[in-house]
């Protein structure tokens, strides 16, 4: 069983036609916007997304990303693709799933890894920089707030 992410986010996407190969089914590149996506909502829900990387000094490059084919997307399908932060103090650590919306059938799942670089020395942290692990905590503190009113 997958480890459970400590926050999730997800978006939900319909197919369009230019995503789609000649037999109608997701084109597999595709799927990794689809990802972006999902990651994207999650970084918002901390309250740290790409704009406040960039202006806290520090770019995060995907460094390893892996995705499984279950069943393929088609032309017009809602899909509703989550995502989950699993690890966050060393490096940036995202599990997704990748679902038929009306369904619930899994069509895909994946991972990616992300590092903090710092854009004044290009430098590769060995740890995340505090900006951004403090923002995950707040997110989470916030999180149990809301679960326990």
């Amino acid at each position: 069983m997958r480890k459970r992410g400590a926050i999730g986010a997800q978006v939900e996407i319909r197919v369009p036609f230019f995503d789609v190969d000649s037999i109608n089914v997701v084109w597999h590149g595709h799927y990794v916007k689809y990802l972006e996506q999902a990651r994207c909502e999650l970084l918002d829900r901390i309250g740290h997304n790409y704009d406040a990387m960039r202006e806290s000094g520090y770019a995060w490059p995907v460094i390893d990303l892996h995705l499984r084919y279950a069943q393929p997307a088609q032309f017009g399908q809602r899909l509703v693709v989550r995502a989950e932060l699993v690890e966050w103090e060393h490096r940036l650590k995202i599990n997704y799933l990748i679902q038929d919306a009306a369904t619930g059938q899994r069509l895909t799942r994946a991972t990616s890894e992300q590092v903090a670089v710092c854009l004044a020395s290009r430098e590769m942290q060995l740890t995340s920089p505090n900006v951004f692990v403090d923002a995950v905590q707040r997110a989470l503190q916030s999180q149990e707030t809301a679960t326990c009113a």
